[in-house]
């Protein structure tokens, strides 16, 4: 192992797409930094050639410095892959902090590996709970939270949530969502696109869809379920679902959606690049989806969204923003109402701004105080309220 260079270097953990949405405003706002050295650990738990090389050039990001290419598996088996190739990484050249984000199995993992090692690890995207351990997801942050020694946590419920499980306040910070800077940090090229177009279709004429966790596609039938509701949702209103290859080649296995997409009222193109795709939900009357993130993007932006499951992990959404959990029969009396209304204005939550990553950068800068120029913020940290 070599001499510790003076810079801070702070490993960037991604394990699968959504995580490079999250990283890619704080690897920009390191890299501006001349005390700190941000480097792109990808584990390739999810790793599509085309789709990672459009993340890529969509934010600006470079190619991974460290790639681990554990890829696919059960839980244990990619979690155990992370552990194993990630601690040889570890070994080789310690840094100074790791972060991960996010959720997925490679978030738990890298944890686990770094803080075996004795290696200082922050989870941003700290303190979201779903109160439902049957997902995955779930025991991925319970665990991460645990061992984490930095908890950035995106809104104030989710720190409470963590002072809730006795994480001492010293430990938490509330900075705010990240990916609400990722959409403003591409909000003009967004913007300049018109994906709807390829469809035929208007702004604000075409609800968007996107269904792809297990419980709801792994199941025939509750995906036949799911995809005869959508089908009656697209006679009220076209309805565009970018549907993941494994998904798409069961829809058609099924013959399921068939008659909706020879009307044209439903189109089913391949995953879309995130410009793409985030130009389709600014112009989108309505959102339905069992994703997380889409719950934040479009409670920022004022769309309706009806989420797929029976909890979120993000109840602020709910609470106060435009999203609303909906069970598939509710689905078609939610849209109908959702179409006669009003569109709602965009809710404010509190350090939704996108300047999360330059709060980010302030408290590593404060934990590395005295090291090549990091020296500590002027400002005083973000306080952790009880209330």
């Amino acid at each position: 192992m070599g001499a510790r260079s003076a810079r801070v270097q702070v490993h960037l953990v991604c394990g699968a797409r959504p995580n490079f949405m999250k990283v890619a405003p704080l690897y920009h706002a390191l890299a501006a930094e001349p005390w700190a050295d941000p480097v792109i650990v990808h584990t390739g738990q999810h790793y599509d050639a085309n789709m990672s090389g459009a993340f890529f050039a969509d934010f600006g990001l470079p190619e991974p410095h460290v790639s681990l290419g554990v890829g696919s598996g059960t839980h244990a088996e990619q979690t155990a892959k992370v552990m194993v190739a990630y601690e040889r990484v570890l070994q080789e050249r310690r840094p100074d902090l790791v972060v991960v984000v996010g959720d997925v199995n490679s978030t738990a993992a890298a944890t686990l590996a770094a803080a075996k090692l004795g290696v200082k690890v922050a989870h941003l995207e700290a303190g979201l709970r779903s109160r439902d351990r049957r997902m995955p997801e779930e025991l991925n942050r319970l665990v991460t939270d645990v061992l984490a020694d930095l908890l950035w946590a995106p809104s104030q419920d989710g720190v409470e949530n963590l002072l809730a499980e006795g994480i001492p306040a010293g430990r938490i910070q509330l900075v705010g969502n990240i990916m609400i800077d990722t959409l403003e940090m591409c909000r003009e090229r967004i913007e300049r696109q018109d994906a709807f177009s390829a469809f035929g279709l208007r702004p604000g004429g075409f609800a968007v869809a996107t269904i792809h966790r297990p419980s709801n596609v792994d199941d025939p039938a509750v995906l036949g379920t799911l995809c005869a509701i959508l089908e009656s949702v697209s006679e009220l209103v076209p309805l565009v679902f970018p549907v993941h290859p494994r998904t798409g080649r069961r829809i058609a296995a099924e013959g399921l959606l068939a008659g909706a997409r020879r009307a044209g009222r439903l189109f089913l193109p391949e995953p879309m690049p995130y410009i793409a795709f985030m130009n389709l939900v600014f112009n989108a009357r309505l959102v339905i989806t069992d994703s997380g993130g889409i719950q934040e993007e479009t409670t920022y932006l004022g769309i309706p969204c009806l989420t797929m499951r029976e909890n979120t992990e993000r109840p602020i959404t709910v609470t106060h923003g435009t999203n609303r959990l909906c069970a598939p029969d509710q689905l078609l009396a939610s849209v109908r109402e959702i179409l006669r209304r009003r569109p709602p204005s965009a809710p404010r939550i509190p350090y939704w701004d996108g300047r999360t990553a330059g709060r980010v950068v302030e408290a590593i800068r404060g934990q590395f105080a005295g090291r090549a120029g990091a020296a500590p913020a002027e400002a005083a940290p973000l306080a952790v309220s009880r209330s």
